[in-house]
């Protein structure tokens, strides 16, 4: 009964995070190293895993975040593997290593609680988008998983003059020194925009990538609130 199933047996743990297939997170998880991870986001889990929804600690951090914009986290900790998921979304997972990375909460899947993180408004976008856009900064040593709708993309930056631009609708994270501002261009409007009806664009520039994903359903977003 086994045999027609093989292929899709859990690999051995070689890491604290690793992707099992395209679509789901197994997170190797120890006494000690707690993890904070999306509400709802747990498929199956083998051991002994509690969870703990909206923490204090999380509370009290993610203050800022407004209505709609927040990622509600759970706490998860003690011994076994876990798999999370997202309705099927693809899971990158990022190794921090004493970097950061600025992550659009709806993208947030799961991150270790021992990292530094924050919530934060998009500095420079607030006149193209009334209150701006907010983010989740998390920075340190140790690991990150995101999603994406469809198989993301990084561009580097280049660290030159030129600007990177981005459909804020697809964009998924980016590293946190990268200048950030808006643009509106009504010329295009036809090829950029179409989640939020107008031409917004967010322009990266300096040293640093952005990761885009290849979908602008801007129900699946943050929004920019007006």
């Amino acid at each position: 009964m086994n045999q027609p199933f093989a292929g899709y047996a859990p690999a051995p743990v070689t890491a604290r995070m690793e992707n099992h297939g395209n679509h789901m997170l197994k997170v190797a998880m120890q006494t000690g190293n707690d993890l904070l991870a999306r509400v709802g986001s747990m498929v199956a889990y083998e051991g002994f895993v509690q969870y703990e929804p909206n923490p204090p600690a999380v509370r009290q951090i993610a203050r800022d975040w407004m209505t709609g914009e927040g990622a509600p986290l759970m706490k998860c900790s003690g011994d076994g593997l876990l798999y999370l998921a997202d309705y099927g979304a693809d899971v990158v997972v990022i190794n921090l290593n004493g970097d950061g990375i600025s992550v659009n909460a709806t993208n947030l899947l799961a991150f270790d609680a021992h990292l530094t993180w924050g919530v934060e408004r998009v500095k420079g976008l607030a006149k193209f988008a009334g209150q701006g856009l907010w983010n989740t900064k998390i920075s340190g040593q140790g690991w990150v998983a995101l999603t994406s709708r469809g198989k993301p993309i990084v561009v580097d930056c280049g660290g030159g003059e030129d600007e990177t631009y981005v459909d804020p609708d697809a964009l998924v994270a980016w590293s946190p020194n990268l200048k950030v501002k808006g643009k509106r261009s009504f010329k295009a409007q036809s090829l950029i925009g179409r989640g939020s009806g107008e031409a917004y664009q967010m322009a990266f520039s300096g040293q640093g990538i952005v990761v885009v994903q290849p979908s602008e359903d801007s129900t699946d977003r943050l929004r920019f609130r007006g």
